[in-house]
């Protein structure tokens, strides 16, 4: 299971990075377009999109390698007692609002895609299309956080911070 969910993060990285190129192509097609008077609709919107489905595809995979910022200026001026109490208090409110924000994200796409909602953008693109990355993005995410859970109680540890930043007592 361990492995799966491992690609799984993979996946959504590699797909994290295509979405960046394809922010960084609309960008530069609409550079070349404004120089040469061509009118793209919609295209300001499309790089919009790649960006957000970056950034939210590309959240399990940095809290796994342990990109995110982690504050341990109180946890390093604590007991190990009281920093292994705010960890696993830290892990649980994680799970707890990924959980919640995929939930939010999936219900989301789901009334954008019953509702024919399409963007007020000049591409009227349908939203469900590009809520899709934000969706498989935050459900990886809780299924990060639920893995460190998972990986903390049974004495390992999932976030592979550089340095002193993820100590486990």
């Amino acid at each position: 299971m361990g492995k799966l969910v491992l690609n799984f993060y993979k996946l959504l990285m590699a797909l994290s990075c295509l979405a960046m190129l394809a922010a960084f192509g609309s960008v530069m097609l609409g550079v070349l377009a404004r120089e040469a008077n061509w009118d793209i609709a919609g295209l300001d919107a499309y790089a919009g999109y790649a960006i957000a489905a970056a950034l939210f595809l590309a959240l399990p995979g940095t809290l796994q390698h342990g990109d995110h910022i982690r504050v341990t200026l109180l946890l390093d001026r604590v007991s190990p007692k009281v920093r292994n109490i705010l960890e696993w208090w830290s892990l649980g409110a994680g799970l707890a609002l990924t959980a919640y924000m995929a939930w939010y994200a999936g219900r989301l796409a789901w009334v954008s895609y019953t509702t024919h909602d399409v963007s007020p953008a000049a591409d009227a693109s349908p939203l469900w299309i590009p809520q899709i990355a934000m969706v498989l993005g935050c459900v990886g995410f809780a299924l990060s956080f639920a893995q460190a859970l998972v990986e903390r109680w049974q004495g390992g540890n999932f976030i592979d911070a550089p340095g002193e930043a993820a100590h486990i007592e």
